[in-house]
């Protein structure tokens, strides 16, 4: 378990995050945002990082995922002002009032479940939190995407950007660099069959390919969907996998659900790189919002080394 690579990871996503949401908005060029540069300002984050937030808080806290707690905190801490989804908003409040998490997430979409991108949007700093031991890797993701998508596309999302974050950290962690295709097989390894693993396999088929022609055929979450968004981000973390910055720019301009990719990718992507040469820039965590207070105030379950105190301070924006 490594609380430096969580932290890092959970920077990278929430940087990212603000990032896809706030940039297009403004209309700005790319070029600004592939060098590093951001207009002065507060660049707020959306559901993607509130919900990262209590996965890290649980596994900070925890040491795993245990569903019925992390079902009542996504509930409780659920704020409609961070752009939650429809069906989101109906199941956390559903919750939230005492209807039993599995009677909610089995009863979506005809009783199908949700095949959405969320379970995948706020998984990669677990994945990094257990880089070494993939089995507990996939087993935690599932744990985590069930409270809310009990599809199974869904879930395999969750796989798959979990395995994706936690492959990042290790080669981090070992200081060997997977290539492109080696990084993609690792994902593929872990994540059987079904329609976002045929993507991902297309995927891996597309490396070195224009990122418009990647867009149009994997999708860039414009449908919200596991099967239209995870396959897309795979393809960007292992081509920027050492480049923070570019690979947030390739979300941004590939178009679609921007906040939900550069969140994605920047969770993978950040595990890998930290907040050193080719990571997170300290001028864009100091433009994002400060994570939440209540996080910062949960103790480890294990004493913390002050290493990971001080990313911590940083991350939150209170250095």
């Amino acid at each position: 378990m490594n609380i430096d690579l969580m932290f890092d990871s959970l920077a990278g996503l929430s940087v990212g995050d603000a990032v896809g949401a706030e940039f297009p908005i403004l209309r700005r060029p790319l070029a600004e945002l592939a060098a590093g540069d951001l207009p002065v300002g507060r660049w707020e984050w959306t559901d993607d990082t509130e919900m990262a937030c209590t996965v890290v808080g649980e596994l900070l806290e925890h040491g795993g995922i245990e569903q019925d707690r992390l079902a009542a905190a996504f509930a409780e801490r659920f704020d409609s002002r961070r752009d939650y989804g429809f069906m989101t908003v109906d199941t956390l409040g559903r919750i939230r009032r005492g209807v039993p998490w599995r009677e909610v997430t089995a009863a979506a979409f005809d009783r199908q479940g949700s095949c959405g991108n969320g379970a995948a949007m706020r998984v990669a700093p677990l994945g990094a939190f257990y880089a070494g031991d993939t089995e507990r890797v996939v087993a935690e993701a599932v744990r985590s995407a069930q409270v809310t998508h009990w599809h199974r596309e869904g879930v395999v999302g969750a796989v798959a950007i979990a395995v994706a974050a936690a492959t990042a950290g290790q080669a981090r962690i070992t200081g060997i660099r997977p290539a492109p295709a080696e990084f993609i097989t690792a994902v593929l390894e872990r994540v059987g069959g079904g329609d976002t693993a045929r993507l991902i396999h297309r995927a891996r088929a597309l490396l070195g390919a224009p990122v418009e022609q990647v867009a149009q055929e994997l999708g860039t979450g414009i449908r919200v969907t596991a099967q239209d968004t995870v396959p897309f981000t795979i393809w960007v973390a292992a081509t920027y996998l050492d480049d923070y910055r570019a690979a947030i720019a390739t979300c941004v301009g590939a178009g679609g659900d921007t906040d939900t990719t550069a969140a994605i990718v920047g969770g993978i992507v950040a595990a890998h790189t930290g907040g050193g040469a080719g990571g997170v820039p300290p001028a864009w965590v100091a433009a994002r919002e400060p994570l939440p207070d209540w996080l910062d105030r949960i103790k480890p379950r294990q004493p913390e080394k002050s290493a990971s105190t001080r990313l911590r301070r940083w991350f939150s924006g209170s250095r």
